[in-house]
C-alpha cells in the first residue's frame, strides 16, 4: 500500500531527499516510498503530517522498552560525555558491565559473549565459532526462517529472500521444522509433528553426511517467516540430535530474545532450569537495546569458549562492544528488570493479545490461524479456510494485505505484514489500554480482508 507523501512542507523536503539519494533495503529505489516519521515516544509514532501512529511494528520488532525511554536515553548521553568510542582491544566499563549482564540471562555455563554490530554479524561470527570448533564445514537451518542479509546469514536464511543471493557454495542444507498449519508431514497434532519433524531432520542429516555438519541454527520461536511456536519438547530433540553428531547448536535470539516472547530468552519458554538443555552458542541483537545503537553479540557456552582460550578466535570488527552501544544494553536490561517489562509482557500476550486474536478469529473468516507468545503473534490470513489457500501468495503480497494494512494504518494502526501474515509485535512496555486500542483498530480493518474470502 503506498503511502501518500507528507502535505507538511518540512516533512516534504525530507521525503524528496529520501527519494533522491538513499538507496532503501529490500526494495527498488524507483518505486520507494517512504513514511517520513518525526517523532516516537512510548508505543506511539507521528508522522510527517503530525499523525499519531500506534506502533505495532515495534519497528523491526526491536524496540522491546519502546521509542525514546529517558533512562536509555541519558545512559547514551553520559556514554558520550564519558568515552564515545575505542579500540575493542581495550577494556571499557560499558563493555565489561553489558557482557556480564548478557551472560546472566543466558542458560546456566553461557558465561562469554562476542560482540558485533547487528544480528547478521553475529550469525556470521556464530557459525565460524562453530566451523573453528569443530573443523567441519557445512551447515543446517530451516527453511521457514530469517537469519539476516550478510552472505553466511543469507544462505542459511529458508525464506524467498535467500533465493536471488543464493551462491549454492555456502555449505548450506535445509531442513523442515515443525509447523502443525501448513504441515509437511501430514500430523494431526503437535506430537505428531514434533516426532516427524525430528525424524526427518535426523534422515536429513544421515543422508548429507553427519560428520560433515558444524552448525545447526535455529530461531528459538522463528521471527519474520511466521511466529510459529515449536512444540514444547522440538528444541529439546533438535539438541539431542546435535549431540548425537557433534553439530554446534545455535539458537538466534535476535528477534525473539530480551523479553518478546514474555521470558528473557524465548528458549527459556522450552526448558525446565538451569540444569536442563542449553545450546553452545546464542545469537542476540534487536531487544538487547532496542536498537537505540547498532549492536548484536554471541552468547558462548563455556566449552565453546574453551577452543579460544589458547588458541585467538580469527574474527573482529573495529565498532565491536561499541560504548554507546553497550552502555545502552546496561541501561535496557537494569529497567527491563527494574520495571518488570519481561513480565508486562507475558502477562498482556496471555490475558490481552492471546484472547482477543482468538475472538478475531472466530469473528474474522480472514483468519485461518494465530499463534505466538508474549508481545509476539502472528495471524496467518486466508482466502479459504476450509482450504487454507493463503490470502496472499507465499513471497508476495496481494491487494487485499495491502488495504486491510492501509485501512488499519488510514484509523492509527501501524501493522507489520508479511506475505500472507499480520504480526502483532508490539513493544514489551505496551500498556492494556493501549493493547486493547490496536485490537480494536485490528478488528475493524479486517472487515475489509474479509470482504476477499470465498464464500
Amino acid at each position: 500500500m503506498p503511502v501518500p507523501a507528507p502535505q507538511n512542507t518540512a516533512a516534504r523536503e525530507v521525503y524528496d531527499k529520501e527519494r533522491a539519494h538513499v538507496l532503501a533495503p529490500w526494495s527498488a529505489w524507483g518505486a520507494s516510498d517512504p513514511m517520513v516519521i518525526t517523532a516516537a515516544e512510548g508505543c506511539y509514532l507521528t508522522d510527517g503530517d503530525d499523525n499519531r501512529l500506534l506502533d505495532f511494528t515495534s519497528q523491526l520488532v526491536n524496540t522491546n522498552i519502546g521509542h525514546q525511554h529517558p533512562v536509555v536515553v541519558k545512559a547514551i548521553q553520559d556514554q558520550a560525555a564519558e568515552l564515545c568510542t575505542i579500540n575493542p582491544a581495550h577494556a571499557n566499563g560499558a563493555r565489561a558491565e553489558a557482557a556480564r549482564l548478557v551472560a546472566e540471562v543466558a542458560p546456566a555455563g553461557m558465561n562469554r559473549v562476542f560482540f558485533t554490530n547487528a544480528g547478521t554479524e553475529a550469525v556470521e561470527h556464530a557459525i565460524r565459532m562453530a566451523r573453528r570448533h569443530t573443523g567441519r564445514h557445512k551447515t543446517l537451518s530451516a527453511f521457514r526462517s530469517y537469519h539476516g542479509a550478510t552472505t553466511t546469514s543469507m544462505n542459511l536464511t529458508g525464506d524467498t529472500r535467500r533465493w536471488a543471493n543464493d551462491m549454492g557454495n555456502t555449505g548450506a542444507v535445509h531442513f523442515h521444522a515443525p509447523f502443525l498449519y501448513r504441515s509437511q508431514f501430514y500430523a494431526e497434532n503437535d506430537k505428531q509433528e514434533c516426532d516427524r519433524a525430528l525424524e526427518h531432520l535426523d534422515s536429513l542429516i544421515g543422508l548429507e553426511g553427519p560428520d560433515h555438519f558444524a552448525a545447526l541454527i535455529i530461531e528459538s520461536v522463528p521471527g519474520t517467516v511466521g511466529i510459529m511456536v515449536p512444540p514444547a519438547d522440538y528444541l529439546r530433540g533438535v539438541r539431542e540430535i546435535c549431540d548425537k553428531y557433534g553439530i554446534v547448536m545455535i539458537c538466534d535470539e535476535v528477534m525473539s530474545g530480551f523479553g518478546r516472547t514474555g521470558e528473557w530468552l524465548a528458549l527459556d519458554n522450552f526448558r525446565s532450569g538451569d540444569d536442563d538443555w542449553a545450546p553452545d552458542l546464542i545469537t542476540f541483537a534487536k531487544g538487547s537495546n532496542s536498537g537505540y545503537v547498532p549492536l548484536g553479540g554471541v552468547i558462548l557456552h563455556d566449552r565453546i569458549a574453551a577452543s579460544f582460550e589458547k588458541i585467538p578466535y580469527t574474527g573482529g570488527l573495529t565498532y565491536a562492544g561499541h560504548p554507546l552501544a553497550c552502555a545502552s544494553v546496561v541501561a535496557t536490561i537494569n529497567l527491563m528488570r527494574d520495571e518488570k517489562i519481561v513480565e508486562n509482557a507475558r502477562t498482556i500476550g496471555e490475558e490481552i493479545i492471546g484472547p482477543r486474536l482468538r475472538e478475531l478469529a472466530e469473528k474474522h473468516p480472514s483468519i485461518g490461524e494465530v499463534r505466538g507468545l508474549g508481545v509476539f503473534w502472528a495471524v496467518e490470513m486466508v482466502a479459504d479456510r476450509e482450504t487454507r489457500e493463503p490470502l496472499a501468495p507465499y513471497g508476495g503480497s496481494s491487494e487485499a494485505m495491502a488495504k486491510t494494512f492501509g485501512a488499519a494504518k488510514k484509523d492509527g494502526l501501524l501493522l507489520f505484514m508479511n506475505y500472507n501474515r499480520f504480526h502483532v509485535v508490539p513493544p514489551c512496555i505496551i500498556t492494556a489500554d493501549e493493547a486493547n486500542e490496536g485490537l480494536d483498530i485490528f478488528d475493524r480493518a479486517l472487515d475489509v480482508a474479509d470482504s476477499y474470502v470465498r464464500s
